[in-house]
């Protein structure tokens, strides 16, 4: 059984690798597809910068998968029923990801066809875009709801189990829900997502990662065995 060090220091590269690739790439490469003129006019000229970002969101939603799985050896010690709500919100993050990929890909389709179509048709593309974009909309939001409250259970389990500093851990609790109030739930009850309330999540969660990277999990809190059994039955 790996120690608890070196689990830790494997999360601390899962995390950097699903900043990168579930949480920044993506979305840059998604940019025309958000911003004026639009998808319609947009997306046809960016296919494969489109297809690397779907392909990119499928890994980086796996990656969260990888480090449930990879952790829950030592997170079950501190409380087994949060340790598999960890797992059961990555597995239901990767299937929301999932349908929200398949979203984005519509939104290429549609896209393309409408290059073909030319103006003769605008009308008529026009208004597909608004039900096509409006799906691809709805279903981001509610794969982000489900990221980051994975993210927000993740820092709630380091803080409870001090296997990381308590104020690091706070850190991202404040971060993750300042974007999950700030950002997803406003835009899913119909106002404008307050952006600058999601910068904080960011530099969080690279300082956990580095921390993991250098220290791994401290395990100096772990509980007694019947300690451990009694949080996991508590829970």
């Amino acid at each position: 059984m790996r120690s608890g060090k070196s689990v830790g220091r494997i999360v601390g590269v899962l995390l950097l690798l699903h900043l990168a690739a579930g949480l920044t790439v993506p979305f840059i490469l998604l940019h025309p597809l958000v911003t004026p003129p639009g998808f319609l006019a947009s997306a046809a000229g960016v296919p494969n910068q489109v297809r690397a970002a779907v392909i990119l969101l499928f890994v980086g939603s796996a990656i969260t998968i990888g480090i449930a799985s990879a952790a829950c050896s030592v997170f079950r010690q501190y409380g087994s029923a949060m340790a598999l709500w960890l797992l059961a919100l990555a597995v239901a993050g990767f299937s929301l990801q999932a349908v929200d990929n398949a979203h984005i890909l519509s939104m290429l389709s549609v896209s393309q066809e409408y290059a073909k179509a030319g103006v003769g048709k605008a009308e008529l593309f026009e208004a597909l875009a608004v039900v096509v974009g409006a799906a691809r909309k709805w279903s981001h939001y509610t794969a982000l709801l489900v990221a980051v409250s994975w993210i927000f259970l993740l820092y709630s389990l380091l803080y409870r189990s001090r296997l990381v500093p308590r104020a690091l851990a706070a850190f991202g609790l404040v971060g993750s829900m300042l974007q999950i109030t700030g950002v997803t739930l406003r835009a899913l009850l119909g106002y404008p997502p307050e952006m600058r309330l999601a910068m904080p999540l960011a530099p969080a969660y690279v300082a956990l990662a580095v921390w993991l990277l250098v220290r791994g999990f401290d395990e100096r809190h772990r509980p007694l065995p019947a300690e451990a059994d009694g949080v996991g039955a508590s829970n």
